[in-house]
């Protein structure tokens, strides 16, 4: 079985050299362009989050495939309501999905290397985790549901290609309406940002309606400063996958308690006994 979403790496890296270009013929002092270390590694990570991915799938589709067979439920994919109910559905997964791996450490682990990078632009897209396994529970509702799994895939990918656009400091503010309702570049930027203001907000897939409903939603001010709080200094992508894992094992193996054990396991990142 393979993702939907590969189909659409070719226009992904079309779309990085266009950018690319852009910087070169018209260059931008705001704006921090390309990095070709940071590139490379960006690149890498996409490639190898890929190379687990395919075979994650396959493991996924069988427990999808169990979760629809055992099911009460079964949607038509051939009713046009079906399509809009999944589409707000794998959007709402997506949502808490993204904002929990930003809550519990553990799952942070993983989701952290999409946010290593110091620069934002279409190739930041394709820096992703080499984990994908603990996303898994936010989607397995759906196949409980009566969604087909092959609906649900394909969703998940239109979400992630939906996206990749929205790595970009090239596009503005768009029309109001739709900054109001979806995802946008300016929304997704805050994401990014270590700023104060933005740790932490706009965990939207490709609408912002979840985050103003759940008082997570932090509009574009202050310039965004990108990356991490205290950022990597490597390029190196087995250390960019793996450093929060590393840095986890070494904190649970120091603690004194069990308590404590738990807190650097699945309290928020950062989480620190008490003194």
């Amino acid at each position: 079985m393979i993702p939907a979403v590969l189909y659409a790496v070719p226009a992904f890296l079309l779309l990085i050299v266009m950018e690319v270009l852009s910087y070169r013929f018209l260059p931008d002092d705001e704006e921090r362009g390309y990095e070709a270390r940071d590139t490379a590694t960006s690149l890498s990570m996409g490639v190898g989050s890929q190379i687990v991915g395919v075979p994650w799938k396959l493991f996924t589709a069988v427990l999808f495939a169990g979760l629809y067979v055992l099911s009460p439920f079964k949607l038509d994919p051939h009713d046009w309501w079906v399509w809009v109910l999944l589409f707000f559905a794998d959007d709402f997964a997506y949502y808490w999905f993204h904002r929990l791996h930003h809550e519990v450490r553990l799952l942070w682990a993983g989701h952290v290397v999409h946010h290593s990078s110091q620069y934002f632009n279409f190739s930041t897209a394709l820096r992703q985790s080499w984990t994908p396994m603990t996303s898994l529970p936010f989607w397995l509702g759906l196949a409980a549901l009566g969604f087909p799994p092959w609906m649900i895939f394909l969703q998940q990918s239109i979400s992630l290609a939906y996206q990749f656009f929205l790595h970009t400091e090239r596009i503005e503010r768009l029309p109001r309406p739709i900054e109001w309702f979806f995802n946008t570049p300016s929304h997704h930027r805050v994401h990014h940002g270590n700023n104060d203001p933005y740790l932490d907000r706009n965990y939207g897939g490709i609408l912002i309606v979840w985050d103003r409903l759940f008082r997570s939603f932090e509009p574009e001010g202050e310039r965004v400063s990108y990356g991490l709080t205290t950022n990597l200094q490597t390029f190196n992508p087995l250390r960019v996958a793996t450093h929060e894992y590393a840095a986890i094992w070494r904190d649970v193996r120091a603690a004194t308690s069990w308590r404590h054990r738990a807190g650097f396991l699945f309290g928020r990142p950062g989480w620190q006994p008490a003194a």
